[in-house]
């Protein structure tokens, strides 16, 4: 049994005791129960149901583990012969997630 999901702009293949790293989620505490309800597909077994854009009644429930930020990702700007050079660091949010368990009505 397996379901994708929407989140953050990004698609991920769920089962469940799964543990995820995901863009974060801002009203998620640590400990919480989370429902994850954009399912795109959901597939059990022996049959598969693909949404239209979004399964009906599917839903993921899962556990926030941590709030955390990513490795830094280095952005350096340079052009040539001006003398120009800018260095930048980025460290995006991340919520840290482990799936508990998927839903069909």
């Amino acid at each position: 049994m397996y379901a994708i999901i929407k989140t953050g702009g990004k698609q991920y293949k769920v089962e469940e005791g799964l543990s995820l790293v995901i863009e974060k989620l801002d009203e998620a505490e640590v400990g919480q129960e989370i429902i994850l309800d954009q399912v795109l597909l959901f597939a059990d077994g022996n049959k598969t149901m693909i949404g239209k854009p979004i399964v009906e009644g599917a839903k993921v429930l899962a556990t926030v583990v941590a709030q955390k930020r990513a490795s830094k990702v280095l952005v350096f700007k340079r052009k040539p012969k001006k003398g120009y050079k800018k260095l930048q660091g980025h460290r995006q949010y991340m919520t840290e997630i482990k799936v508990t368990e998927l839903a069909f009505k």
